[in-house]
C-alpha cells in the first residue's frame, strides 16, 4: 500500500520545555540552545546527539529539531531537518528568508551532506556550528557523508554566513556522552 501522508514528530519533552518564552540574542544563546537540544535528546533517548534552531537575526526562536531518524525511521529526520520543517510550517512558506527576517541556524554539529543542502534551498542565512564534521565521526558511528572541498565558500558565495567551533567543546562533550551510552536511543 502507498501512503499518500508523510508524517514526523518531534519528542514530546521537546514540545514541553517552554522554549518560546525566552530570547536568544546572540550567537551564544542560540548555540546553547542547539546543544540543550541535543544533550537532552541523549538523556531523554529520544534519538540521536545533535539539536538545531531557527532564529531571526534579532533573536526570535523560528522552530527547533532533534535527530529523530531511528524514532521515526526516516533517514530525513535530522536536527536541521526538522528545525527546517517546524519553522517553514509555522511561517508557512519552504524559503525562510523571503521577507528578510534574516535566517540564523544554530546547529551542534556540522550539518551532514543531506542538512548543507537544504540549509541552502530553505533560505538560511548565516549558520553557527559547534562540533565539527571530524569530531562527530571521531566519537560516534554517524557517517556525515561527502561535502564540496570549499563548503564554507560555498555556501558564502550564496550569501550564508558560516561560524563555526561555537561552543565546540560543550557539542562535543554530548556527542561524547551519546557515545558512551553506546550510541543507543531507546
Amino acid at each position: 500500500m502507498l501512503y499518500g501522508q508523510v508524517h514526523l514528530t518531534l519528542p514530546a519533552w521537546l514540545l514541553q520545555s517552554g522554549l518560546e518564552q525566552r530570547h536568544y540574542a546572540d550567537s551564544d544563546a542560540r548555540m546553547m540552545l542547539a546543544i540543550e537540544l541535543a544533550r537532552r535528546n541523549v538523556e531523554h533517548g529520544s534519538g540521536g546527539p545533535f539539536g538545531a534552531a531557527l532564529f531571526t537575526r534579532d533573536g526570535r526562536l523560528l522552530g527547533v529539531g532533534v535527530n529523530c531518524v531511528e524514532a521515526m525511521n526516516c533517514s530525513v529526520a535530522h536536527a536541521e531537518m526538522m528545525a527546517f520543517m517546524t519553522a517553514q510550517t509555522r511561517l508557512a512558506r519552504y524559503r525562510l528568508n523571503a521577507d528578510a527576517l534574516g535566517i540564523v541556524l544554530a546547529t551542534s554539529a556540522q550539518p551532514c551532506c543531506q542538512c548543507y543542502g537544504a540549509s541552502i534551498w530553505a533560505g538560511i542565512d548565516e549558520i553557527l556550528i559547534g562540533a565539527r564534521s571530524e569530531d562527530v565521526m571521531r566519537l560516534t558511528d554517524f557517517d556525515e557523508g561527502p561535502l564540496p572541498a570549499d563548503w564554507i565558500g560555498e555556501l558564502e558565495r550564496r550569501g550564508i554566513a558560516v561560524r563555526r567551533d561555537v561552543r565546540r567543546e560543550q557539542a562535543c562533550a554530548v556527542l561524547a556522552d551519546y557515545a558512551a551510552r553506546g550510541g543507543v536511543t531507546y
